[in-house]
């Protein structure tokens, strides 16, 4: 008896914490949109009483003026620095209504820095969605997932869907590329290159670091299994990881290498490639993506296994354990947008 009493408080405890855990959630969003609408009316009172006199020394000084009045009276959050904020908020996002209600202004301070319009409504749109982190739409900005998304779109007509709409992209054909992009940036583990690192510590790291994982992968992906074994005559092999893409409604399987890619590894992901599109893909599932990732690519070994052929689902992409400089990501984008442009009028011939 004693212990069921036990049991039922602790059902109890549970519930109440709930509530109370709810409660807070529900304050907190309140607060952050109250807080959200605030600022961006501020910044639009800003801009009036400025009278579009936004570089002229006038308004720098009525902006002053402005902020130490309200700084006296509610503290840092109104200082001059803040207050500017503010206002390229509103010049930012100058129809209200399009405001989400579920980015906080934390968010917001996040996304002015983004000078790309197209970005910053891309960043915006995700951040809401998914829902990202302040520190996880920080990232992203950082790392440049916009862009690097978009380089793998190989049709025009594609690439301004997916500016204008930042959902992905439903082809009329499927297009094993709208899975990929080059290079993953995988910072997060903490690794740094050494002589020791190998696949076992980088899929070690994966697997620990999966939610940060599942970010940079991109949308709709869902963890499968790791090492999951296939069995062919008596003989088993290991994928290293593999994923399910529900938007796509495809299996996408992961070999990881710690140096480059060689003709052994593309064969080796052309079985896996080919067994689950004969024995575990349903009807309803589009083929099987492969993607080697590796420390560094090995176009040409590639190329020649391949040949010309662009419709078997098998890529290889560059993962990078430290975050490159914003000029390297940039050659890296450039580099994987002309071999997509490449694949693209290989399809057309």
């Amino acid at each position: 008896m004693k212990n069921q009493n036990s049991l039922q408080e602790k059902s109890f405890l549970e519930e109440i914490r709930q509530i109370i855990i709810t409660a807070r959630r529900k304050v907190y969003t309140a607060v952050n949109s109250e807080m959200v609408i605030t600022n961006w009316l501020i910044g639009k009172m800003i801009v009036k009483i400025q009278g579009g006199s936004e570089r002229a020394v006038y308004g720098d000084r009525i902006l002053k003026n402005i902020s130490e009045h309200l700084t006296h009276e509610f503290g840092q959050g109104y200082d001059y620095s803040n207050l500017r904020k503010m206002r390229q908020f509103y010049l930012l996002f100058p129809n209200c209504d399009t405001l989400c209600l579920k980015l906080s202004w934390s968010h917001y301070r996040v996304l002015i820095r983004v000078q790309n319009p197209q970005a910053r409504e891309y960043y915006a749109r995700e951040a809401a969605k998914y829902p990202w982190s302040v520190r996880q739409l920080e990232r992203q900005i950082h790392t440049q997932n916009y862009e690097r998304i978009l380089s793998t779109y190989k049709n025009e007509c594609e690439q301004k869907k997916m500016i204008k709409e930042c959902l992905p992209v439903k082809p009329e054909r499927f297009d094993p590329c709208s899975l990929v992009h080059d290079p993953y940036v995988l910072e997060f583990i903490g690794a740094k290159p050494d002589p020791s690192w190998n696949e076992k510590k980088l899929e070690e790291a994966l697997i620990s670091h999966l939610e940060e994982f599942l970010l940079e992968l991109g949308r709709g992906f869902a963890f499968v299994g790791r090492q999951k074994r296939i069995t062919i005559d008596g003989q088993h092999f290991y994928p290293d990881l593999v994923f399910y893409n529900i938007i796509t409604k495809s299996y996408v399987i992961i070999d990881l290498k710690s140096g480059r890619a060689d003709y052994s590894d593309v064969g080796q992901m052309q079985l896996y490639v080919n067994y689950y599109n004969k024995e575990v893909c349903q009807p309803s599932d589009n083929p099987t993506i492969g993607i080697i990732l590796c420390a560094e690519k090995n176009e040409a070994v590639i190329r020649y296994t391949l040949g010309d052929r662009t419709d078997i689902g098998i890529f290889q992409a560059k993962y990078e354990l430290v975050l490159p400089t914003p000029e390297e990501l940039q050659y890296e984008i450039e580099r994987t947008r002309e071999q997509f442009m490449l694949l693209n009028k290989k399809d057309e011939i």
